[in-house]
């Protein structure tokens, strides 16, 4: 087809922590959350002072940030909203690149007050067919999130209805919701938290009972129960096997769900991504002969278990997980290397590990190299046997050699 280009690669971050992890480990942009008007009210997010620092780190290394505001707004929120995208719009030394938002009163919002920002619609808006995209545009919008609701087949469809210059953007990796485009109200019924105000409990992963029918046509209501099971509870999506058919229906953007995630598993999946998308650009069977590597690694991260979602038509009974709400979890993070000297490597400690324990050195290159913990500093130079304290900082010596941003993990119950 006519609209074959190699699409951004779109990651999350909760923290400027993660944004820096993305950005070194292969996103061409990161989207992040201020402190209001998104919808991971429960994520770390970011000061003002923090999204200026992560736009500069960004943009220094020729990655974009786009800002969530995608809240369906109520009155109570419509001046705030305003006075944040000035806020926005006013961000020194540079802005960010693209303002990502469902509402149509807080899009109204924006364009009055930074009419020349660049909007990208959310998925939350519920865009499943190509007279929505065709509104959006006419009304100035770059960029449309597709529903996680449509295929292959669907996406195609609209590429071939719409101008060349909009863009269109899809989810490929991350957790599926039982509703539309997330638009549920589940959370806000049982807990009082409205998920499309960013503060979504997730009941869909909770466990209930199973429904009895108590004479023909009546049932039983669904409530929470530790004999039932996990009827709403869905696989997670992973089109990492899929590059060649997300290519070929038109998307331009491959975003990965997760602004709760951690920096090991953005850092994952960023990775892994980047490779598979520049793998198949340079030679489609360089991207065939290395499927294999792409399953292993995205496995790596924390995940419930696999599917592709709409993408080959509707789901059955098999995307959902009946039996639990675990997640497969192989790796734990250690930390992130900060600086070195000759011998010594700085970090944060996040997890546990000891003197003589083996770990992995997860590099942005996509090597992981083992390697053995010979010694442990505390900031004073004291010797530690091991590290149980959360977030202390560190000084480790390896048997091998680590570099600022690599990562630290090891193998659970290893």
């Amino acid at each position: 087809m006519e609209h074959v280009r190699k699409p951004e690669l779109l990651i999350p971050a909760a923290s400027l922590e993660v944004l820096k992890t993305a950005v070194i480990f292969g996103a061409d942009a990161v989207y992040i959350g201020g402190e209001a008007f998104g919808l991971r009210a429960k994520a770390k997010n970011f000061t003002m002072e923090e999204m200026a620092e992560g736009i500069s780190f960004a943009h220094a290394r020729g990655v974009k940030v786009y800002v969530t505001a995608n809240i369906l707004a109520h009155n109570g929120d419509l001046e705030g909203a305003g006075q944040y995208f000035r806020e926005l719009r006013d961000m020194k030394p540079e802005r960010c690149d693209a303002l990502i938002i469902s509402d149509p009163g807080l899009f109204a919002i924006a364009k009055e007050v930074w009419p020349e920002a660049e909007i990208h619609i959310s998925t939350q808006a519920n865009n499943t067919n190509y007279r929505t995209y065709l509104f959006w545009w006419g009304l100035g919008a770059k960029r449309v999130v597709s529903a996680r609701e449509l295929s292959l087949e669907e996406i195609r469809e609209i590429r071939g209805h719409i101008p060349e210059e909009m863009e269109i953007e899809s989810f490929v990796q991350g957790s599926m919701c039982i509703s539309y485009s997330g638009r549920c109200l589940l959370s806000n019924y049982f807990t009082g938290r409205d998920a499309n105000q960013g503060s979504c409990t997730h009941p869909c992963r909770w466990k209930y009972a199973v429904v009895e029918e108590t004479r023909p046509g009546e049932y039983l209501p669904v409530y929470e129960n530790e004999r039932g099971t996990y009827i709403f509870n869905s696989k997670d999506l992973c089109m990492i096997d899929h590059i060649p058919e997300l290519v070929e229906a038109g998307i331009d953007s491959f975003k990965i769900e997760g602004r709760m995630k951690t920096a090991l598993y953005v850092a994952t999946v960023a990775r892994t991504y980047r490779r598979a998308i520049d793998d198949y650009f340079e030679a489609p069977e360089k991207y065939r002969a290395d499927r294999g590597w792409y399953l292993q690694e995205i496995s790596k991260c924390t995940h419930r278990h696999f599917s592709t979602g709409f993408y080959f038509g509707k789901p059955r009974s098999e995307s959902q997980i009946y039996d639990s709400s675990t997640y497969v979890n192989e790796y734990i993070y250690l930390g992130m290397i900060e600086e070195t000297d000759d011998v010594l490597a700085r970090f944060e400690q996040r997890n546990k590990f000891s003197v003589g324990e083996s770990l992995e050195i997860m590099k942005p290159d996509g090597r992981n190299v083992e390697a053995v913990v010979e010694a442990l500093y505390t900031e004073e130079g004291e010797p530690v046997e091991s590290c149980p304290h959360a977030r202390q900082i560190l000084w480790v010596k390896l048997s091998h050699p680590a570099s600022p941003y690599d990562l630290l993990r090891k193998i659970c119950n290893s």
